[in-house]
């Protein structure tokens, strides 16, 4: 069975051009316990843009939560640092005044599924659902629907990848700095890990549901700030508008009672 260690560990070798154009480079060692499809990327699949410009994508995965993400918000906001959140759609359900903040303080939210499953193991029908009724409940809170989206664990097969950028008009946004900080090394560890790990046009992992991620933010952030870094959304970093002005149509999911 797949582990998110066995991903993760290829994972910084995933790149896309600012267009949707490119196509992954992975790690042959890898190619034997990766999902077919996964380690040759495509036009659907973005994990860093090539650029010489000091700019990166800081980007937070399954919040909001409850006490932490407001202190990631506040460590944000006193450096003018705009991130992207790749949301979790039930969290988003129990957390709705904690969603619109963060939209309002200008950063990006992304599709992060609604429950947090294997997306690789569902149908199209159950991965849909689990795309659509994440929209829909960011939307019903911030007035707009997301544009990219992210599996969890990093896991989608090639063809649904390509699947949901033809019927959602959503590219898959993966990572090329991992600190491993859902391992929990340490807050001085995951920062260093994060400054050491970061190029121009990086897409930065981390999770805004862990403690010791958080209380690594203004070490690293501070690093990267001082090596002249600029941090803008995902949408800025591969050149689209603001994510909001994007034209994304919003699919209403079939929600069953429960």
């Amino acid at each position: 069975m797949l582990t998110r260690r066995t991903l993760l560990g290829g994972a910084a070798s995933f790149m896309a051009m600012p267009a949707l154009v490119g196509r992954a480079r992975a790690q042959a060692r890898l190619e034997h316990v990766l999902p077919a499809g996964i380690t040759r990327g495509g036009a659907t699949t973005i994990t860093q843009v090539p650029t010489t410009q000091p700019v990166v994508a800081m980007t937070f995965d399954d919040g909001p939560h409850q006490s932490l993400t407001p202190q990631l918000l506040d460590i944000l906001a006193a450096r003018g640092i705009r991130a992207t959140f790749y949301v979790v759609g039930r969290r988003v359900s129990m957390y709705p005044q904690l969603t619109a903040r963060i939209a309002n303080e200008g950063h990006e939210i992304g599709n992060h599924s609604y429950s947090h499953p294997r997306l690789i193991n569902l149908g199209n029908a159950g991965l849909m659902h689990e795309l659509d009724r994440t929209a829909q409940a960011i939307h019903q809170v911030v007035g707009r629907p997301p544009v990219t989206m992210r599996p969890p664990y990093g896991l989608l097969s090639e063809r649904q990848r390509r699947l949901i950028n033809e019927t959602r008009g959503l590219p898959t946004i993966l990572w090329s700095v991992d600190p491993q900080d859902w391992r929990r090394p340490g807050s001085s560890v995951v920062a260093n890990r994060i400054v050491g790990g970061t190029r121009p046009g990086a897409v930065i992992l981390a999770h805004d549901i862990i403690g010791s991620t958080v209380r690594a933010m203004p070490a690293a952030l501070d690093a990267l700030i001082a090596r002249g870094y600029r941090f803008v959304t995902v949408s800025e970093l591969v050149g689209w508008p603001h994510w909001n002005q994007r034209n994304i149509s919003l699919q209403l999911a079939q929600v069953q009672p429960t």
